[in-house]
């Protein structure tokens, strides 16, 4: 699961860039007027949209650091501490 959010979220990063450069730096806006300015939002608001689980994906990698980091931490104290 990890893996393929891990793929959305590139692929989402790539069609925002490929987005930003229709519209900044190519000439296809100019070519094409109003629809060369379309495409190139369209593909900017795809890629914001499929980089969301990015958001997902490191709330998930935070609660298991900090999951792993209590488990350690409970297990180096002395006994009579944990049971308070």
């Amino acid at each position: 699961m990890i893996t393929i959010l891990k793929w959305i979220m590139a692929i989402g990063i790539a069609l925002f860039l490929l987005g930003h450069y229709i519209v900044s730096y190519s000439t296809l806006p100019e070519t094409m007027g109003v629809t060369g300015i379309v495409i190139g939002a369209f593909f900017m608001a795809v890629g914001l949209a499929m980089s969301l689980p990015t958001k997902m994906y490191l709330t998930f990698l935070f609660v298991t650091r900090e999951n792993n980091a209590l488990k350690r931490k409970s297990k180096h104290e002395p006994k009579h501490i944990q049971n308070i």
